[in-house]
């Protein structure tokens, strides 16, 4: 008989204790919620509808302490542009490597500051015979198309129609020019520019060079 109740007690604490756990454990994930409504804050014990995608601040009902935070749910507009920003942020952050990177090289590329100055010389006088080069060629290809436009306004004139090849040709050329011009136009911002790169290249390989105190 005593065996029956000792029995009879286990397995009515086996059925009572997970019950109590479960009681306590729900307890402890019971928390209080804070969200911002119309510029002013709302605390509850539940989420109503319209705050369930709000940034909040989730607390312990027992300690009131915080213990998670959950950001304003994005739409699809709002993803993107966070998208696009990070994707600008791992751009700039890689620039900034490569930019070290290539100062590292410089440094130990030139073993004086007049190597340095000798190396964008030769830079500026390639920059300048490419210049050079532009040029002519603009020149040639403007002539070309001048020359290939005075003949089929001659023919306009005459009444005559302009044949396929010759359109095609001013239509090449022309597109030519463009390509050259644009060329040339990068060629000259390049030259202007290499001056103002020389002095940041040498202010950088001073202070790269410089011994560090300490």
């Amino acid at each position: 008989m005593k065996t029956s109740i000792w029995l009879a007690g286990a397995v009515l604490c086996t059925l009572v204790l997970p019950v109590h756990g479960q009681q306590r454990a729900q307890q402890a994930e019971k928390k209080l919620y804070c969200w911002n409504e119309n510029g002013r804050k709302v605390c509850g014990d539940a989420l109503p509808a319209n705050a369930v995608d709000a940034a909040r601040t989730e607390l312990s009902v027992r300690s009131g302490r915080p213990v998670g935070e959950v950001g304003e749910k994005l739409n699809a507009e709002q993803r993107a542009a966070a998208a696009e920003a990070d994707r600008q942020a791992k751009l700039a952050a890689e620039a900034e490597v490569a930019r070290k990177r290539r100062e590292l090289a410089m440094v130990e590329s030139y073993g004086t500051e007049d190597d340095l100055r000798r190396a964008f010389d030769e830079r500026i006088v390639l920059v300048e015979e490419g210049l050079k080069t532009s040029r002519m060629s603009v020149a040639n290809l403007r002539q070309s198309l001048l020359s290939l436009l005075r003949q089929a306004n001659d023919l306009e004139l005459q009444g005559q129609p302009v044949a396929r090849p010759l359109a095609s040709n001013i239509q090449s050329q022309h597109a030519d020019l463009l390509r050259q011009q644009a060329i040339m136009r990068d060629q000259l911002e390049e030259r202007a520019s290499l001056g103002a790169d020389l002095e940041h290249a040498v202010e950088r390989y001073r202070a790269l060079k410089r011994p560090k105190s300490g």
